[in-house]
């Protein structure tokens, strides 16, 4: 049966009429009295043999306490996976707890699945039963097959709607990435629409703003569509935060930072190798796409040292390149380059947080840089760089969110030299609603193109990357909405590029 995305995107909103059979929930004993899954359904981390799939049960998602309006008990989820969005044909179901002890969130890590298949979820509790989502699992380890994947990146709840979401949800995608970002842990204070409570700075307060981003159809609409790999940013703890170091000094920090950490898992269809653990949470992690691409997951908040120049944007310093200095680690810097030297893929794409490539942000004789990405590390980069320069890696594309605008760029062994040998292409997204409509240009970015001229493009509007990866090239395609600040903006492609095999150019 052909798939029918406008039964997909309408389940996702709570709309199918789907036959209850196979469930098998007793109706009349319910201490739920609302339809728990107002947050939807998701998915992701996929193998060629299984797939993460994610609900979070929630009746009064914005209750001050952060329970959702669940009962301080555990409730019994029933779920099931199917090969037509009917469920027609259930090729797996099952129950598990969902506990307060973790918002009553669900993670059904599941294998003996086919390769490169198609699959529809859903879940039932307490007598309702959820949206339908759709899925899919990673080919065969020796598959080249074409894929199509999204990135997006910086959703503010009150700066804009999220229609790009919808958009997305639009784009028949095998996989979507998100690159941090994915809420706004700031004071109420939106023009369009405004955070529920306080800052979030405890579990109940990210529980909340959690559930409040997660209602939004537009962005419940792009989970429901494929499955997704998540990495965090700042802003889903602390704005600019690094390591152990908050943005401003802070009466308990860690506290703050195992809250964070743990709502996000509790919010994220991640396996059980991410269960945080105190302040402690390991999300950089490889998944692979049969033979045909490597996606290289990175944390580039949780290990990373204080930043340099007194975090000033436009700023430049010597620390900059001291080796002490460090994004990633020691451990997953190590884990990175061994990657690269191991790599047997086509195509190895790095998804991480912040700008990768040199960026000289001061027009004229004198320069700045933004101490919070790559600029302010420059050491790690370098590693990094040489790890792709002499390694097995065919073809490396950094994938970058965190700026509120599309870049693309060509990555080269030494930084602001274009002369020297290009060691990969990088592809940053825009945002989805962060920084509200944006503008066909900037005045200030226009001032310093020419003295990057490793910068192929920039554009100030919101939106995504599509990509369409094969065994020959990888076509980007910067998806932009022309407004976010009213609902329902169509979508156009602003720009595209294509970088072919074995060649790291912009083209």
């Amino acid at each position: 049966m052909p798939v029918c995305r406008r039964t997909v995107l309408r389940s996702a909103l709570g709309l199918s009429v789907i036959p209850l059979a196979g469930f098998t929930t007793d109706l009349r004993r319910s201490p739920v009295h609302a339809d728990p899954f107002t947050l939807g359904v998701a998915s992701g981390e996929p193998t060629p043999d299984g797939v993460v799939l994610w609900t979070r049960l929630a009746p009064r998602p914005l209750t001050a306490d952060g329970s959702g309006g669940m009962p301080s008990r555990s409730v019994d989820v029933e779920w099931e996976l199917a090969s037509d969005e009917r469920f027609a044909r259930v090729e797996q179901r099952g129950v598990v707890a969902a506990t307060p002890q973790w918002g009553h969130s669900v993670h059904i890590e599941t294998t003996g699945l086919r390769a490169g298949a198609e699959y529809f979820y859903r879940f039932r509790a307490q007598g309702f039963l959820s949206p339908v989502g759709r899925t899919r699992t990673a080919p065969q380890p020796d598959s080249l097959a074409p894929m199509t994947m999204c990135f997006a990146s910086c959703s503010n709840y009150e700066q804009g709607w999220f229609t790009a979401y919808r958009r997305l949800a639009e784009e028949d995608s095998d996989l979507v990435l998100h690159l941090g970002d994915y809420l706004y842990e700031t004071v109420a204070g939106g023009a369009f629409r405004a955070h529920a409570g306080s800052e979030a700075a405890s579990l109940a307060t990210y529980r909340q703003r959690y559930a409040q981003y997660k209602t939004d159809p537009d962005l419940q609409a792009a989970h429901a569509a494929a499955p997704w790999l998540v990495v965090f940013d700042d802003h889903e703890l602390d704005d600019n935060w690094a390591g152990s170091v908050p943005e401003q000094p802070q009466p308990d920090f860690r506290t703050r930072r195992a809250a964070a950490l743990r709502a996000y898992y509790e919010n994220m269809p991640l396996r059980s190798t991410a269960l945080p653990r105190g302040t402690d949470m390991t999300l950089f992690r490889r998944v692979g796409w049969g033979a045909l691409a490597t996606f290289h997951m990175l944390d580039t908040r949780g290990y990373r040292t204080d930043q340099v120049c007194g975090d000033a944007y436009r700023s430049d310093c010597p620390e900059r390149a001291d080796p002490a200095g460090s994004l990633l680690g020691p451990h997953q810097k190590q884990w990175l380059l061994n990657g690269f030297r191991q790599s047997q893929a086509r195509w190895d794409l790095i998804g991480q947080q912040v700008f990768f490539s040199q960026i000289d942000l001061t027009p004229g004789a004198a320069r700045g840089f933004n101490p919070d990405a790559w600029d302010g590390y420059a050491a790690d980069r370098d590693q990094v760089t040489a790890g792709l320069l002499n390694s097995a890696v065919r073809n490396a594309v950094v994938l970058t969110g965190d700026v509120h605008s599309h870049w693309a760029a060509e990555v080269h062994e030494r930084p602001g030299d274009v002369s020297s040998r290009r060691a990969a292409t990088e592809l940053v997204t825009t945002s989805i609603s962060s920084g509200g409509d944006g503008s066909d240009g900037r005045a200030d970015i226009d001032a310093i193109l020419p003295e990057n001229p490793h910068i192929r493009y920039f554009s100030n509007r919101r939106g995504y990357v599509r990509t369409r990866i094969t065994a020959d090239a990888l076509r980007a395609d910067f998806r932009e909405v022309p407004f976010v600040t009213r609902p329902g903006a169509p979508v156009h492609t602003g720009a595209t590029f294509v970088v072919p095999d074995r060649v790291p150019r912009l083209l």
